[in-house]
């Protein structure tokens, strides 16, 4: 009987304690995640569908953001005038392509080249040359990588990252060094473009397919009992040379010897003489790049230290890109100085942010964006790194500087790859405080680089992954 009197009571006390769970899960609010119907009309009361809300709707639905947040009071803050400027040729255009690494790179070879032999101011080397050999050594690299991971499952975040970025048409500065010392230049003329090199993803997504087929097919190989390194690299050679016929048919193949008639800044012809690739670099280009270095402002990693990016190389014989991390108040006096003594560099940026594509003029006070919608976008430099909001996007040359009474700059431009009619005649004018918050590297030649500095580039590199999004290749 007691047993009994017991089990009822535990009853009657389990259906208390469900009837007051399901009263309480009636006032409670659901805090599932998702969006509840309270949820909803608290987010409702932010936009009151007043007068002016109604107006501003109005207004908005039909325009840009960016055309609407125009800060008009900024605009007398453009000036183009510079107390520093590195005489400039003619602005090149990289059209629908990522090759703005190759054209920046190029554009700093191009204008030392112009001011020691004199050449006319619209000379150009053949980026579409260049070019052909990076999509070659960048689908060895790809296929030689595929090779030595074959060992890691399909799903292991290095194979995974190489298959999903077998090739791309954007790079770095060590591209040029490694791709011009390796496989020489060649005048424009000699190699022009054509539509693939300047429209470049239709070629790229082909080859990108073909690149991952193929390696699927050589990690099955590799797996094989008794294969050897010799079989893998004939089929990866038989493979490449899938690639070069797909670029060959669709980018022309280069030159192994041309004629060049060199003429001066007044067109008149100096020379006529015949070369190959590499006697042409020789004679009007040959770089020590073991005298270039890059410097970076990367303000989520300890500064003073050097890094090293997986991967991050167009040969596969060739170098890492490495750099070494610095505050930006100790790498603009190095820019200052290179320019001072007319050297262009290699700069890369987060170019499209607060950018006035009209005028082609840089300012964080460009665009007022938080009074159009009555909030507040208070991230700084490091917390838009870390949260994917900032990187490096775009590479352009470093030519000028506006220095006040005090030696302090004011505002900065770059020559840009996106033709003459492009922003202010083709350049890009950015103030001090937007190159603080939105410049990322820089490649100086060492003599324009303090001695302490020197010493810290000798450190043993740290090595970051391949996928880090804060180094993603250029465009």
């Amino acid at each position: 009987m007691r047993k009994i009197t017991l089990i009822l009571a535990a009853a009657m006390l389990f259906a208390g304690t469900v009837e007051a769970q399901k009263k309480n899960a009636k006032s409670a609010p659901d805090y599932n995640g998702g969006i509840t119907t309270e949820m909803m009309q608290q987010m409702k009361k932010c936009y009151g569908n007043s007068a002016s809300d109604k107006a501003l709707r109005n207004i908005m639905v039909a325009n840009s953001p960016a055309k609407l947040a125009l800060n008009h009071e900024n605009a007398t803050a453009f000036d183009s005038h510079f107390s520093n400027r590195v005489e400039s040729k003619a602005v090149t255009d990289q059209k629908s392509s990522g090759r703005c690494w190759m054209f920046t790179g190029m554009n700093v070879m191009r204008n030392k080249a112009i001011r020691q032999h004199h050449l006319p101011a619209d000379f150009q080397f053949s980026q579409a040359y260049t070019f052909f050999y990076d999509q070659l050594e960048k689908s060895n690299l790809f296929l030689q990588a595929v090779i030595d991971t074959w060992k890691k499952p399909i799903d292991d975040k290095e194979v995974d990252w190489l298959f999903q970025n077998p090739l791309s048409d954007g790079g770095q500065f060590t591209g040029i060094a490694n791709l011009t010392a390796k496989y020489g230049l060649v005048p424009a003329e000699a190699m022009p473009e054509t539509y693939n090199t300047n429209n470049t993803s239709s070629i790229s997504s082909l080859i990108q397919l073909k690149l991952r087929e193929d390696g699927l097919e050589l990690r099955q190989m590799a797996a094989q009992k008794g294969m050897t390194a010799d079989k893998l690299q004939t089929r990866k050679t038989e493979m490449l040379g899938t690639i070069y016929r797909m670029l060959a048919l669709t980018m022309g193949e280069p030159p192994a010897q041309f004629t060049f008639q060199q003429k001066n800044a007044k067109g008149e012809i100096v020379s006529t003489d015949t070369y190959t690739p590499m006697s042409f670099y020789e004679k009007f280009a040959k770089q020590d790049f073991n005298s270039y270095y890059m410097v970076m402002n990367d303000p989520t990693r300890e500064y003073y230290k050097v890094y090293e990016i997986q991967y991050d190389r167009h040969v596969y014989d060739g170098q890492n890109w490495r750099y070494l991390n610095l505050p930006m108040e100790e790498i603009a006096p190095m820019c200052i100085a290179s320019i001072k003594d007319s050297t262009m560099m290699y700069f890369s940026c987060d170019v499209s942010k607060f950018l006035n594509r009209e005028k082609g003029f840089s300012d964080p006070n460009n665009y007022d964006y938080g009074s159009l919608f009555g909030t507040t976008f208070g991230m700084n430099k490091e917390q838009r790194v870390r949260t994917h909001a900032s990187g490096s996007s775009h590479a352009m040359t470093l030519c000028a500087v506006d220095l006040d009474k005090d030696g302090k700059p004011i505002k900065w431009m770059v020559e840009n790859s996106w033709g003459p009619s492009y922003g202010y005649q083709g350049f890009i004018i950015m103030t001090n405080e937007w190159f603080n918050e939105y410049m990322f590297r820089v490649v100086l030649e060492d003599k324009y680089i303090p001695a302490k500095y020197q010493e810290m580039l000798k450190q043993t590199p740290i090595m970051l992954p391949a996928w880090d999004p804060m180094f993603l290749p250029e465009e």
